[in-house]
């Protein structure tokens, strides 16, 4: 069997792979990833997938266009919880298209090994995309193998990603959590301020 694997980065692939080579399957790697944010992360990723399917001889089908720009025209407003559905339509559309174009059996997504992504809905849009386009969508439960994935990329010196990969992602990732900030505007904290503010 054929298949196409969207790919969103190389730790996330390397189970993926791994275990579908375990079966017979031979898969090839798509990257498509538009909702990676900022340009640098897109490269660091990009790159660091690259070297991964060099390694392991895996063919690549990537465009050399970034997207960033038809991605958020795309998302509009849909800031909320939507906006990963409107990015798992986005990437599985083209996965799907890309394999029934390119002669494939089927096609498949790295982002089904992830605990932190929305399984299910993957999963619902990866069988629409197939009905869609008229290939099978190989279904897998990856998320068992994630941890030594994990492990795999770290001794191999892999670039790892502390976020997603799209702006809100990488603010959820990194901005104060609300207690934070509640230290910040604190009474108490206001106070020493004051205090110190009438030594001066």
């Amino acid at each position: 069997m054929r298949v196409l694997l969207h790919s969103c980065c190389a730790p996330c692939a390397i189970k993926c792979v791994e275990t579908l080579r375990a079966e017979g399957i031979e898969p090839s790697i798509l990257w498509l990833n538009p909702n990676i944010h900022p340009y640098t992360e897109y490269i660091s990723r990009r790159d660091s997938l690259l070297k991964f399917c060099n390694e392991e001889k895996l063919n690549l089908i990537y465009s050399g266009e970034y997207g960033l720009r038809s991605f958020l025209n795309g998302l509009g407003n849909s800031f909320s919880s939507s906006r990963c559905e409107y990015c798992y339509n986005l990437r599985l559309d083209a996965a799907a298209r890309e394999a029934k174009l390119n002669g494939f059996d089927a096609f498949s997504t790295t982002l089904l090994i992830s605990p932190y992504q929305k399984h299910d809905l993957i999963r619902e849009i990866g069988e629409q995309k197939a009905e869609k386009y008229g290939i099978q969508f190989l279904y897998r439960d990856f998320r068992p193998y994630f941890r030594d994935g994990q492990n795999a990329a770290r001794s191999r010196g892999m670039y790892m990603q502390k976020y997603c990969g799209c702006i809100f992602s990488e603010e959820e990732r990194f901005s104060p959590r609300p207690t934070e900030i509640n230290i910040i505007n604190s009474p108490l904290l206001h106070y020493f301020w004051l205090f110190a503010k009438a030594k001066k």
